[in-house]
């Protein structure tokens, strides 16, 4: 890890775009330790068996006939680093011809910030899967990642069987997987408000119904994902829970501002929402009623049936 070499690709930052994306990986990497990949005897197929039985089992909880990608990459920190920076450049372009009235200037903080951003999730993201929206001539539809030595620290940290807490890791991606199987309209319906809403921003103005509409979306997103690991995950989990939400709350100040900068708190807040939501509409109508969610996509709950999960009810099953 290089500081100094990573603020000084910052402020060579160049190019004619609003970020320098490719300075932005760069000093994100020399900022950030890869963390080893020298895998155990057995660790890979580990993984792989791992992914094929969560998929079994979320098939078989769900109903959904899905498949998770063929190949699982398993990563250091800098491998997911460059896949994402791919994303986010792919996400942000609507942004990219503004930078203001002095551009050198708004490249560098931009390319900073970008830089913060992605050396800070380099760090902490354990897993992935990438319905790798919005691109344009993807080799394959979707993407399983694992970040092996994130993993390793976070179980060793939380003081868990590591084994064990990748197995988590592998059903949680893996529910995932199985939204967007059981919901072919997904994508586009995601990418089609992340559009609207980086279109709107980047002339200016605030798109408040495309935002809320895919906060909303999101929040089913990771609420059902909680809903199905809780009926397909063959172990006790409850433990793991528990010392994640400890973790997070016991980050130093400067962790938990970054994380607040970063949007990580609205996503915390999706997944607890969108928990309960799916917790009142199974204990009500079954889980058959709470995959209704991924019919069509007028069935997603809006902003206030999430607060009301009754009037969902009564909209989506008669």
């Amino acid at each position: 890890m290089n500081l100094y070499r990573s603020a000084r690709v910052v402020a060579g930052a160049s190019g004619t775009d609003a970020i320098d994306w490719q300075s932005a990986a760069d000093a994100a990497k020399a900022a950030t330790n890869p963390g080893s990949l020298a895998l155990e005897p057995g660790e890979r197929e580990a993984y792989a068996r791992d992914v094929r039985e969560a998929r079994d089992a979320v098939r078989t909880v769900s109903g959904v006939d899905f498949d998770v990608p063929e190949t699982v990459e398993i990563q250091n920190r800098h491998h997911w680093i460059d896949a994402n920076v791919v994303t986010f450049e792919r996400v942000m372009s609507a942004l990219e011809t503004h930078t203001g009235t002095f551009p050198g200037i708004a490249r560098t903080i931009n390319t900073g910030t970008m830089t913060i951003m992605l050396a800070f999730l380099g760090r902490n993201v354990l897993g992935q899967y990438d319905p790798l929206l919005l691109a344009e001539t993807p080799a394959d539809d979707h993407a399983l990642y694992f970040v092996r030595p994130n993993i390793l620290a976070a179980a060793q940290k939380l003081d868990v069987d590591s084994d064990r807490f990748r197995r988590w890791i592998a059903f949680h991606e893996v529910t995932h997987a199985a939204e967007f199987g059981a919901a072919p309209w997904l994508s586009g319906h995601l990418e089609q408000r992340m559009e609207d809403g980086i279109a709107t921003l980047s002339e200016g103005s605030f798109n408040r119904e495309a935002f809320r509409d895919l906060d909303a979306a999101m929040t089913v997103v990771e609420g059902y994902a909680e809903l199905l690991m809780d009926h397909a995950f063959d172990d006790e989990y409850e433990d793991l829970r528990r010392k994640l939400d400890q973790r997070r709350k016991g980050r130093g100040p400067l962790q938990r501002l970054v994380r607040r900068l970063l949007g990580l708190g609205l996503k915390e807040r999706q997944y607890e929402r969108g928990k309960t939501f799916f917790e009142h509409v199974v204990t009500v109508r079954g889980l058959e009623t709470a995959s209704l969610v991924w019919a069509h996509p007028e069935n997603l709950p809006s902003q206030d049936e999430l607060e009301a999960p009754e009037t969902w009810i009564q909209r989506v099953d008669r």
